[in-house]
């Protein structure tokens, strides 16, 4: 088998009032992320560690956030697409291994429901996604709570018999 490894980064800075998505669910939450989709970080750091592992360029290649057909899209629609193209190069998801970087609000009630609705939208078991959720110890920008950051790792396989 041809396995291949991933890594992919995202972050967005907070504004008071906005929606805060992470892993495909909105989070009760006072502030939300500045972006040009809804900001999901953790679904891009996942689709950029899908497109790194193979060799396919990331996520501004594929969905430019100057386009104005991803202005306001819900990041499920990306990692959908990032499955398809995956999977027209002949490649499926071994694992996903993720870290979310977030001082508040605290997220670990919400991460099984990320999880499964990223296996959902990946086509993949619950036991193939992991999520994680660390604070920076008040450090940095993350610290400040002036925005989140995510992490993700993939491994991905060659599937000469996907359909």
């Amino acid at each position: 088998m041809n396995f291949r490894i991933g890594y992919g980064y995202d972050v967005h800075a907070f504004k008071e009032g906005g929606e805060l998505w992470l892993g495909g669910i909105k989070i009760p939450s006072l502030k939300g992320c500045i972006a040009h989709s809804d900001g999901d970080v953790l679904i891009h750091a996942i689709c950029d560690a899908i497109l790194g592992a193979a060799a396919l360029r990331d996520i501004g290649f594929h969905f430019p956030d100057n386009s104005v057909e991803f202005k306001n899209i819900d990041s499920k629609i990306l990692l959908k697409r990032t499955r398809e193209i995956l999977k027209q190069n002949q490649y499926k998801i071994a694992n996903i291994d993720s870290t979310i970087c977030l001082q508040q609000p605290k997220i670990n009630i919400y991460i099984p429901e990320m999880v499964k609705v990223l296996a959902e939208v990946l086509k993949i078991d619950e036991n193939q996604v992991s999520v994680k959720a660390t604070t920076t110890e008040k450090l940095g920008f993350v610290g400040r709570e002036e925005g989140v950051s995510a992490l993700a790792s993939v491994l991905i396989y060659k599937d000469k018999s996907i359909d």
